[in-house]
């Protein structure tokens, strides 16, 4: 493993994970999206989605042995939701794979509290969750939330809001993220347009891990996406996450992602362009940025990737680069000593694509527009 590495990269990637698949589009695909998108069969068999996940939240099987919810009704109660409600179906006890009768834009009355064993898939219909508090997944394991756009999420409100269908507790407000995964484990996230929220897009914390965040679309934000509750917060330390395939687009500053105590992978996203820095962190977390393509602006001076929040000696981090490419200026400050290889189990691991494929591997970032008996 080297550091900084800007190698060559001109010839076709032929492994079998990226190849082109017999489907009406002719696109490319990256490995997540090969194992389901030219099936024709998707939206009777939506629960296959489950088996495709790779990284660390490659265990995340959401509601896939549940029955299938469909939201019909776009309204919220937060303390007695209606059935057909999106907010009926999250707080079930029993594992649901959740989807959506017709296209539907959804402005929650407060945040959104998921419970274990849940599938949000917005194959099918254009989902909007937008314009209130947005998704809170807070002490549960195996939720997946798929092709969804979560946009302009505000604040929470103090008050009582249902967790479970035989739990109503009072919250303090949630922080206006798109999505807060908080003491949770085996999440994923893929396909979905995040942006312009009060605060962050994706925020992992308070000893969550096992997450993949992966195919998705982020544009217009400031603080992107925080692994790590704060510098304190040590418990963090077993944090792991994935982030692939997510297209960082223009109009975005900072923390793609910023990290904390635990262990980011970073492979094969594309960046437009960020404002301060694209990868970030502090309290010694340890961070493989692979085969990502990082386009620096030609309108301000932030060329940089990374930026150490330290006031202390950051020279053991263990932050490297590795088949990265960078371009207008674009340059990666590795640092640290020995291995920072992902860990993954067998059935997690994946091989990175080459950083020149990632324009195209990343090309359907963000919710696909799937039709019923087409590939998407």
């Amino acid at each position: 493993m080297h550091a900084g590495s800007t190698e060559e990269h001109n010839t076709m990637y032929s492994i079998p994970n990226y190849t082109i698949p017999k489907s009406p589009k002719n696109v490319v695909m990256n490995k997540i999206d090969s194992c389901w998108r030219a099936k024709t069969n998707w939206a009777s068999n939506r629960q296959a989605l489950a088996d495709c996940a790779i990284g660390f939240g490659k265990d995340a099987i959401g509601g896939k042995f549940g029955e299938i919810y469909e939201v019909t009704d776009p309204s919220d109660d937060p303390v007695n939701p209606k059935p057909g409600t999106l907010r009926y179906g999250v707080i079930q006890t029993q594992p649901l794979w959740i989807t959506f009768a017709k296209d539907m834009v959804i402005m929650l009355e407060n945040e959104l509290i998921v419970n274990n064993y849940k599938t949000i898939d917005g194959r099918g219909a254009k989902v909007e969750i937008a314009n209130g508090p947005c998704i809170t997944i807070q002490g549960v394991s195996h939720v997946i939330v798929h092709g969804i756009s979560i946009h302009d999420c505000k604040l929470g409100k103090a008050a009582m809001v249902r967790s479970t269908t035989d739990h109503v507790g009072y919250r303090e407000g949630s922080d206006g993220d798109a999505i807060s995964v908080f003491a949770s484990s085996n999440i994923w996230i893929d396909h979905c347009f995040l942006a312009r929220c009060t605060d962050g897009l994706v925020d992992v914390t308070h000893a969550s891990t096992s997450v993949t965040i992966s195919n998705n679309y982020f544009t217009q934000h400031d603080k992107v996406m925080l692994l790590g509750h704060n510098d304190d917060y040590s418990t963090d330390r077993i944090m792991k996450v994935t982030v692939a395939f997510n297209r960082f687009a223009r109009g975005l500053i900072q923390r793609m992602p910023r990290v904390r105590f635990g262990y980011a992978h970073v492979v094969n996203n594309r960046y437009d362009e960020w404002l301060m820095y694209a990868i970030g962190g502090s309290a010694d977390p340890t961070i493989l940025s692979e085969g990502n393509y990082f386009v620096a602006s030609n309108d301000y001076v932030a060329k940089q990737v990374t930026k150490r929040e330290t006031s202390g000696n950051w020279n053991n981090w263990k932050w490297r680069s590795f088949r990265d490419e960078f371009l207008n200026g674009a340059y990666f400050v590795p640092s640290g000593y020995g291995s920072c290889t992902p860990l993954y189990s067998p059935p997690q691991a994946f091989i990175a694509a080459q950083a020149s494929m990632v324009p195209l591997l990343t090309l359907n970032a963000g919710p696909l527009d799937c039709v019923v008996n087409k590939a998407c």
